[in-house]
């Protein structure tokens, strides 16, 4: 058979093709949370399926627990293309917008039903925010209820005045302004040294971050009162994303609905099974008063209508309509 020279020199092309379609993709990701933790089994679960559903041509190694980076510098790193993929608390990011602090509007949510719908609610506006920052929202999942841990059992908001509260957010931070006590920015990975050195003595947060931390060695009370049910939201780089070859990105978008779906059953799951987890390690189980719950609908009164002037018409839109579906 005769190969004509254009065919000759056109063969190595042809194979160069196909075997740059045959090549794996290495892709870095980094998450602030253990591996322990739901969240983090979720994103691995996640990363399985799209490495079956790819031959393994896309790969994706999971940071966890902020070994590559620290929370509050993993939505820069995948905005700079430091790493592909991340997990961040989307409340923490609430000084660039106030969307993205929504869900940590105290009391807003009953919990999970309430949770999903505003969540819903909610996504369109940061997926337009972040589609700005060069990123892709991939899902959200909520995190329990929050509660609060505490020395002794919290019958009012006045247990609280003068301690020095831990605090990750801008909203935890005008929370503990509010009732008198001191903020103190700490990340999770950091809770137990600083309860253990006196730098906080209460805070707010899930029975799943109580547990991940050892809270019984550092606190006696914990009060479930749905304080807030905060997201983690997986992003990724929409340069990253938008090179992938078609199948590879259907498989990772197909793979990202699932974990959206199964990180909020194993949310549900979270709360009954890390609650139980504190008892058993002893501490006390409290229950909101009366009092308390008066305080607390104050508190959801003020912050809302302050989240409401920040984020302006949007803002009022949102409330509005989450308000008209309960």
């Amino acid at each position: 058979m005769t190969v004509t020279r254009r065919a000759a020199l056109a063969t190595p092309l042809l194979l160069l093709g196909a075997a740059a379609s045959r090549a794996q993709t290495r892709w870095q990701m980094a998450t602030p949370y253990p591996d322990g933790n739901f969240h983090t089994r979720n994103i691995r679960e996640m990363v399985a399926e799209v490495e079956q559903a790819t031959g393994g041509r896309l790969s994706i190694q999971v940071h966890s627990n902020a070994s590559l980076l620290p929370m509050p510098q993993i939505k820069a790193g995948v905005q700079r293309g430091q790493v592909q993929m991340g997990e961040i608390l989307l409340t923490a990011y609430a000084n660039e917008d106030p969307f993205f602090d929504a869900d940590a509007i105290p009391f807003l949510v009953s919990g999970f039903a309430d949770a999903k719908r505003l969540a819903a609610l909610q996504r369109p506006f940061v997926e337009q925010r972040l589609q700005r920052q060069g990123l892709s929202l991939l899902y959200t999942v909520a995190w329990p209820p929050a509660g609060f841990y505490t020395q002794v059992p919290l019958t009012s908001l006045e247990v609280l005045r003068g301690s020095r509260f831990r605090t990750f957010s801008p909203m935890t931070n005008r929370f503990a302004a509010l009732i008198g006590a001191s903020p103190v920015l700490v990340q999770q990975a950091e809770v137990a040294q600083a309860f253990a050195t006196g730098i906080a003595t209460a805070m707010v947060t899930s029975a799943q971050t109580g547990v991940d931390t050892a809270a019984w060695d550092y606190a006696r009370v914990f009060t479930p009162a749905t304080f807030s049910m905060t997201k983690n939201a997986v992003i990724v780089s929409r340069r990253a994303l938008e090179g992938l070859p078609q199948d590879h990105r259907q498989a990772l978008l197909a793979a990202a609905e699932k974990a959206n779906e199964r990180g909020w059953r194993w949310s549900e799951e979270a709360e009954e099974a890390s609650v139980k987890r504190l008892a058993e390690r002893g501490m006390q189980i409290g229950t909101v008063t009366d009092e308390l719950r008066t305080q607390l609908a104050e508190i959801n009164r003020v912050m809302t209508e302050e989240w409401i002037q920040r984020a302006g018409e949007d803002g009022r839109k949102l409330i509005e309509q989450f308000r008209a579906g309960a």
